[in-house]
This record gives C-alpha cells, sequence and structure tokens, in this order.
C-alpha cells in the first residue's frame, strides 16, 4: 500500500494515457492508438517510477524511449510529419490522425493536466540538446528574443500554406521531406543557440513554435510544482539549477517564467531541505 501511495501519480499517467488510447481505437478503429499511447503513457510511468526511487538518470531514459519512438518510429519509418508543419497539413486536409491527435494530446489540451511536461520528457528536439554540455544555463538572465518563436510559429504555418495553394504532385511525400528538413533546421538551430548561450535549453526559450501553444494552456496546469514555505531556507540552489530560469520558490501562477517550467525536478533533487 505505501509503495502503491508513493507511485500513485504513475499509476493515474498510465491509466489516463491507456483510457485516451482505447478510446480512440473504439471511435477510429484501429489498434494502433492503444499501443501508441499505451507505449507512451508505460513509459511515462515508468520514469515517474524510477524518480521515486531516486534514480537520476530517470527523466533521461523517458526522453529517450518517447523521443526515439517518435522520431524514428512514427516519424522516419511511419513516414508522419509530427512536426507542427505536419499539424498544419492534417489539419488543413480535415484529417483527425497521426499529428492532429498527437498535438491535441500533448500540445494543446495535455499541458492543462500536466504543464510543460511534454518539454521535459518526450521532445525529440529537447531529447538531442539536453546531451549538450550545458545544462544549467551559464546566465539565468534572458535574452530580449523570445518574439522569435512567434516568427517560426508564423513561418510553419504560411510554408504549409503556401505548399497547399502551389498543390506539389505528391503532397504526402513532400510533407515526408519536410519533416526530414524541419528536423535538421530545428537541430541546427537548437546546437547553435545552446553553444552561443551557453544554455541548453535556449532553443526552448527563444525559438521553439510549439511553446506558442503550450505556454498559455500550462498556465492554468492542474501539475505543479510548489514551495513549503515553512521549509524553504532560501538558498537559491532551486534557482541556480533550473534550465528553464522558473522561479520555483513564488507559489503564485504568475511566477517569474512559470509558464516554461517544464517538470524536469532538478529543482526538487537540489533542495537541501525537501521543500519542493
Amino acid at each position: 500500500m505505501k509503495m502503491l501511495k508513493r507511485n500513485i501519480m504513475s499509476v493515474f499517467i498510465l491509466l489516463i494515457f491507456f483510457t485516451v488510447g482505447v478510446v480512440l481505437t473504439v471511435t477510429k478503429h484501429n489498434t494502433f492508438y492503444v499501443f501508441n499511447f499505451g507505449y507512451i503513457g508505460t513509459s511515462i510511468a515508468l520514469g515517474l517510477f524510477l524518480m521515486n526511487m531516486e534514480y537520476k538518470h530517470a527523466r533521461r531514459i523517458v526522453q529517450l524511449l518517447v523521443g526515439i519512438y517518435m522520431l524514428v518510429f512514427l516519424g522516419l519509418i511511419s513516414n508522419e510529419n509530427m512536426q507542427i508543419e505536419g499539424f498544419w497539413y492534417y489539419l488543413f486536409t480535415g484529417v483527425f490522425e497521426a499529428a492532429t491527435i498527437h498535438y491535441a494530446v500533448a500540445k494543446i489540451f495535455g499541458p492543462l493536466f500536466f504543464g510543460r511536461g511534454w518539454c521535459g520528457y518526450a521532445c525529440w528536439t529537447a531529447m538531442v540538446l539536453d546531451f549538450l554540455p550545458y545544462k544549467i544555463p551559464e546566465s539565468h538572465e534572458r535574452r530580449k528574443i523570445g518574439y522569435l518563436r512567434y516568427v517560426t510559429f508564423a513561418l510553419s504555418f504560411i510554408c504549409v500554406l503556401a505548399l497547399f495553394m502551389i498543390k506539389p504532385g505528391n503532397m504526402a511525400r513532400v510533407m515526408f521531406i519536410s519533416f526530414i528538413a524541419g528536423n535538421i533546421i530545428y537541430y541546427a538551430a537548437g546546437i547553435f543557440l545552446a553553444y552561443k548561450f551557453k544554455d541548453n535549453r535556449a532553443f526552448c526559450k527563444y525559438l521553439c513554435p510549439i511553446t506558442v501553444f503550450l505556454k498559455p494552456m500550462s498556465y492554468f496546469s492542474l501539475t505543479r510544482i510548489k514551495c513549503d514555505k515553512e521549509k524553504c531556507v532560501n538558498c537559491g540552489l532551486c534557482k541556480k539549477v533550473c534550465p528553464m530560469d522558473v522561479d520555483i520558490t513564488d507559489n503564485s501562477r504568475s511566477r517569474k517564467n512559470g509558464t516554461e517550467c517544464i517538470m524536469c525536478m532538478e529543482c526538487a533533487k537540489a533542495c537541501p531541505k525537501k521543500a519542493l
């Protein structure tokens, strides 16, 4: 019973994902969905279980399990464009499949329940960027270039819209090529920004178009890291280790960079008083 209480969140996540998978399997008459969401839910639940066991690489294991699955199996093998361009493509064609379901669950409505957990545990771009040497930003001062995320967001929309206007012969093939090209561009930009600002998560902070969906929705997230003010001694370690520069000691929803918490739990691990 004690073990179950400690891992109640793992069980909860598992049930949610399998429920979504079963519902989609029944409504779409496709058993792939129960496998897809079952796999992702199991991976996340495993990571949370390992976190409770204080295994230091727990989050990275989830990143690799989910990130590689999304990038390699769904993207490269199944020829699905899982980038935001794929979302626009399926949205324009009126098809509620693949990328549209993925975005609805993980990046539009999902953050209402688990915040920016996608960024910390499943994003295949961040999966690679987190291997770079600047896990803790050299500086926690933000550059005033956050507007660039809206530029990339608009460009992704315009590019897909232009393709629909041009009407190339094999649109599916074009979208797969754009998935390859998009990943190369995002990885290159992410690595460049990481070394430029000495911050692995610089791409997430300034350039990632997905944050246009994630930030406003995660503001209302039911799952949040909170600080026990009675235990907190204001040592500042949580702010120092946070890869997203969140003031986690402020429990208000309007806390500094609050919509950018990726639930990585680095702050909780660093807290000497277990106040988080």
